[in-house]
This record gives structure tokens, C-alpha cells and sequence, in this order.
């Protein structure tokens, strides 16, 4: 876990990887989960009778968004600001859903800082390469380009 202590000091950190997550594993319940939460209930994602029968490798895959939605989760378990007020999720400039997740596969996010700029009221913004790599795959998952911010 990489401790910063204010947000003024992620600013030393521009090009660096910041670090990889712990795996967790993205099972049919989190799928189905997702599915009901988001109303996507395409078979590719919660048949798996069907999926057997006509996916390629036999199973469900994960929603993309899913695999988005793990990254503020993931980001928990690299780094932290430990003296500021409050962070925002700005958006995303790009993102790429590269490889599908299998059901029962184990995906981690690797980030790196690209950016930091000044925003008003003190804060910062922060713009990540965000990728997320599936377990035993060379292709990743996901390649984001995120921003947050981050207030003193």
C-alpha cells in the first residue's frame, strides 16, 4: 500500500506505476448481481446452460461496465491520500474493454499516475492508466484512462 500523505504530494508521483491490487475473483453471483442492479440481462452474462453450449470457452463472461465498476475497489488496496477531506471520481477520458472475463476468473488493476493537475478550492486532479489484467492472461481485461480528485 502506498501512503500519501496530502494531495499536493501525489505530484511527485506523476509517471510512476503506483502499484498493483490484490485479485479478486469476478464468480456468476457477481455477474448476476450486476445484472440485476443494471437490468443487462444478455445471456453472454448470466446463462450458463447456454453459455456451455456456445461460448467459446464454455462460460458466462463479465459484464464490461462490471469490470470497470472493480477499479475503485481494486485502487482501495494500492494507495491512499491519508490527510485529505474528500475524493471525487471525475470520469474517464478512454476506455477499452480489451479481453472478456470468463465467470471465475481472477482479475487485479494495475495503475499508473500519467497526470495531476490544480483544480480550484486546493484540490487536485488525478488522470491513471488503469489496466486490468486477468489471471494467467497476457491480454487485459481493460485499459481506462480514469480521473479523480482529491481535496485537501
Amino acid at each position: 500500500m502506498r501512503i500519501i500523505q496530502t494531495p499536493k504530494d501525489v505530484k511527485h508521483h506523476i509517471g510512476e506505476e503506483f502499484g498493483v491490487s490484490e485479485w479478486v475473483t469476478v464468480d456468476q453471483t457477481m455477474i448476476d448481481k450486476f445484472a440485476e442492479a443494471t437490468g443487462d440481462h444478455q445471456w453472454i452474462h448470466v446463462d450458463v446452460a447456454r453459455a456451455k453450449q456456445e461460448m467459446p470457452n464454455g462460460k458466462t463472461i463479465a459484464h464490461g461496465f462490471l469490470t470497470l465498476s472493480l477499479a475503485p475497489r481494486l485502487s482501495a488496496t494500492i494507495w491512499k491520500i491519508e490527510h485529505r477531506s474528500r475524493g471525487l471520481n471525475y470520469g474517464l477520458n478512454k476506455v477499452r474493454f480489451t479481453a472478456p472475463v470468463p465467470a471465475g476468473s481472477r482479475v487485479r488493476l494495475r495503475q499508473k499516475l500519467l497526470a495531476v493537475d490544480d483544480v480550484k478550492d486546493g484540490g487536485i486532479r488525478m488522470t491513471f492508466e488503469n489496466l486490468i489484467e486477468i489471471e494467467d492472461q497476457t491480454q487485459p481485461a481493460l485499459i481506462a484512462e480514469a480521473l479523480s480528485i482529491a481535496y485537501p
